[in-house]
Parts: C-alpha cells; structure tokens; sequence
C-alpha cells in the first residue's frame, strides 16, 4: 500500500529525530506546541509506520525505525539500551536551554595537545557551551573528564583560538553529584551544575 505524503511538522518531527535520537512524548510536545496529551498522541500515532516507541516509567519514547531513517536520509541505526536515558537527559536540556540554534551533539574538541568530546556543544550569550551529562557513570569517570578540561584550559591555546574559555554545564541526577561536581571543577573559570529536576 502507497504511503501518504507527510505534511511538514511531520517531516520536521522525524528530523528531530534524526539530530537527537530518542525524544520522549513530553519532549515532542513541548518542541512543537502540540498542546493536549490527545491531540499530542494523535500527531504521534499518525507518524507509526515511521517510529519505534519504547515504556519507561511514566513515558513514552520515540525514535525512527527503518521507514524513518530512510524518509529523512539517516543512517545512524538506534537501539534501546542503557545510553536511552542518557539521551533523554541531554535533549532535556536544550529544550530547557531554548533550542540554541547552533546546538551540535557529541562534538570532538582538541586543541592539539588535549582533547575532549562533549555531549553538545552551543553558544549563549556570545560564549561557548560544553555540556556534560552525569546520568550513572562513576565519578572518577567525570573527574577523568574535569581532569581533560583543565588541561585544556591550562594549556591556553583553546581560549585564544574562541577568545574565552567555554562554559562547562553539567547535567545530574542529584544534589550529592552536583556537590561533588562543583567541588571538582573549582579550578575550572566558568561551570554551572544543574540538576535533571530543576529543569524539567
């Protein structure tokens, strides 16, 4: 059977998909102003031969299945696993963030002699962001990566190439992590440490 042509805030749904992976019912709503959970499940369900959703808790999880990444020219497979969450949080925070228009995932940054990958990177008022998402890896992991930063920072070449050093935002899951992440970047010129609950 022929398919119907999608009209553009659904072709524009399954190209979020394609930028941010998974994206949950709330967060669809939110980024579309799709108003009621009726009229949001409505949209989504007309979208079915072209997404696979997935339960967790209380939400609802969409990213595109085969039909999806060949409308939209994405080969990037994805699977449900541990990283979901992850994600989740991540594309929480550029909703929370307003959308930066220049936001890019998982991004290599070096300065020749350190280099990092942040999970997104943005410009806010002018300045550079690299964010960091805290979801359930060790903290002796993040400090790994703190330890990076301040190489990067130590070595000077970064700041001058972007004319300041980015801001570091961290995403966690509690205040203890928070604490422990503030404490570890202090050496650092500019962090913000936000929890997942002050920004939903």
């Amino acid at each position: 059977m022929k398919k119907r042509r999608l009209n553009n805030r659904e072709e524009s749904i399954l190209s979020l998909l394609k930028k941010f992976d998974f994206m949950t019912r709330d967060q669809l709503n939110r980024y579309f102003h799709l108003g009621s959970k009726r009229n949001t499940n409505r949209v989504i369900s007309a979208l079915s031969d072209y997404l696979i959703h997935v339960r967790d808790g209380h939400h609802f999880i969409y990213y595109l299945n085969a039909n999806g990444r060949a409308y939209v020219d994405c080969n990037k497979i994805r699977k449900k696993g541990s990283h979901v969450e992850h994600t989740i949080m991540r594309n929480e925070f550029y909703l929370f963030y307003s959308c930066p228009h220049d936001w890019r995932n998982e991004v290599k940054v070096s300065d020749g002699k350190a280099t990092i990958i942040c999970d997104a990177l943005f410009t806010k008022s002018l300045r550079y962001h690299f964010l960091e998402v805290d979801h359930t890896q060790p903290m002796s992991e993040n400090r790994m990566k703190i330890a990076r930063y301040k190489e990067l920072h130590g070595n000077g070449l970064l700041a001058q190439k972007l004319e300041h050093f980015p801001t570091i935002v961290w995403l966690t899951t509690s205040e203890l992590r928070r604490n422990q992440l503030q404490e570890a970047c202090r050496e650092l010129p500019l962090t913000k440490v936000y929890t997942i609950n002050e920004i939903k």
